[in-house]
């Protein structure tokens, strides 16, 4: 058995911190966009990438992020990644041209890249020496998710009223300061191990993710065929490369690839919904954007008391089948719900119950489906396993939302005024969303393997089968 970390829940604030401020990352610009291409000169074509840029680079460095952790040792690379996310805070603060921003954004994303994955192999490393604790501190972990989501959208609309768009990043730099500090002094210091960096592999994968995320943004098809023979020749490397980046054995491992599948659905029915859900709020019930964010601090806590109080609790009882299986039917329901808002709807009757419901569903799916898909990996693979499921999800999310948006414009969503128009835009994407969701509970119910409840004492759960 592993010795217990006497500061092991201190050890957590952190990583949960890191966790939240990552995925707050992806959202905390939303509000602020069209200030941000008033000043900066952004075409209307050229602003999403604002967004995009951070996640491209997240997405498509997420396994070099969790094979160097495993290589160089996980508190090195967690440091090293607060190093790069302060930094690309800074350029994007101080950015004075379009391009410059996008570069900020796109180095804030490889730090992202570094931090999660160190993240969750530290976590792993922390608790793996009782079942109990790893569940509630897996719970406490991935409630800074979908915390972090929420509160970059409330945030920003904040400090883009208060005070102006460069401070979404600026506050950045003085939380990444203090996380540095903290990191010798609470986090476990861990050995690397020899190897070398499929260089190859990485440049394949992560130009791959990149042009296929590009491909659907843009919708072009060239782009999505070059993505996808870039995958191909980085699954070909990985194949006969002598220390490839991702092993084609580790997906022998029993669940691995239901448990990621399931991911992969989860985040394509929820960022969707979280996303258009929001556009409901501030385009047909006209909501300004701190109500917006204020309107999904319901669903926010609701995610935070399940996730803390029940899920972790039921995971121990019933294992992770049954909880990914029917959290993502109680999530197509919430979903579905949402369809019926209507033009002149109103947040208690038309969001409030709905997104509960909702957040119910994800509650249960997101820490038994993140687990699983950790469970069966050895030790020294937890790196990367942590960062195919953390890549496994990004890459549903990015999908699932292009997917979406695509309905809903088709459907009205794109007549900006229309209330009418565009709440049948929006009906029919929360449509696709809950059948997206049901697909993924139907999947997990043929495909994922039931297993134990509870780890024997003893064995980690990053031994466990």
């Amino acid at each position: 058995m592993n010795a217990v970390n006497p500061r092991r829940w201190w050890a957590l604030i952190v990583l949960a911190a890191a966790q939240f401020m990552v995925i707050m990352d992806t959202s905390i610009i939303g509000v602020a966009l069209p200030d941000m291409q008033r000043d900066l000169g952004f075409s209307a074509g050229d602003l999403q990438w604002v967004f995009n840029a951070y996640v491209v680079a997240f997405a498509g460095l997420l396994l070099l992020g969790g094979r160097l952790s495993d290589l160089l040792g996980a508190r090195k690379v967690f440091a090293a990644g607060w190093v790069i996310l302060v930094a690309g805070s800074v350029v994007a603060a101080f950015a004075g041209t379009a391009w410059v921003e996008i570069l900020g954004r796109a180095i804030q994303g490889v730090g992202g890249a570094l931090i999660a994955p160190a993240a969750m192999t530290l976590l792993m490393m922390l608790f793996s020496h009782d079942p109990r604790e790893l569940g509630k501190a897996m719970a406490l972990y991935g409630a800074a998710a979908p915390a972090g989501g929420t509160a970059g959208v409330f945030l920003g609309g904040v400090i883009t009223e208060y005070l102006s768009w460069p401070w979404v990043f600026i506050v950045y730099i003085p939380i990444g300061l203090l996380t540095l500090l903290a990191v010798p002094a609470l986090l476990p210091a861990t050995s690397g191990r020899r190897g070398s960096v499929d260089v190859l592999g990485a440049v394949a994968v992560t130009a791959g993710i990149a042009l296929v995320v590009y491909a659907i943004v843009a919708e072009n098809w060239v782009a999505a065929l070059a993505g996808a023979a870039l995958l191909v020749l980085f699954l070909l490397i990985q194949r006969s490369a002598r220390r490839p980046l991702m092993p084609l054995s580790i997906w022998r491992v029993p669940g691995l690839a239901a448990s990621n599948l399931a991911m992969t659905l989860l985040g394509a029915a929820w960022i969707p919904m979280w996303y258009f859900l929001n556009l409901y709020l501030q385009q047909v019930l006209d909501y300004g954007a701190f109500a917006s964010g204020a309107a999904l601090l319901p669903m926010t806590i609701a995610v935070m008391i399940f996730m803390i109080g029940i899920t972790a609790r039921l995971l121990g009882r019933f294992g992770a089948k049954p909880l990914i299986v029917l959290g993502l039917l109680v999530l197509a329901a919430g979903i579905g719900w949402l369809a019926f808002a209507r033009p002149t709807g109103t947040f208690v009757v038309d969001v409030l119950p709905a997104s509960l419901v909702a957040a119910v569903g994800m509650s249960l799916a997101y820490i038994p489906a993140m687990m699983s898909a950790m469970s069966g990996a050895r030790p020294e693979d937890a790196g990367l396993a942590s960062g195919i499921v953390n890549t496994t999800y990004n890459v549903g999310s990015a999908l699932g939302l292009a997917v979406m948006t695509a309905i809903a414009m088709s459907q009205g969503a794109a007549e900006l005024g229309d209330p009418v128009k565009l709440t049948d835009g929006f009906q029919a994407s929360f449509v696709g969303a809950a059948v997206v969701a049901l697909a993924g509970a139907v999947l997990a119910l043929l495909l994922m393997r039931r297993k134990p409840a509870s780890v024997p004492q003893g064995e980690t759960a990053a031994t466990r089968v």
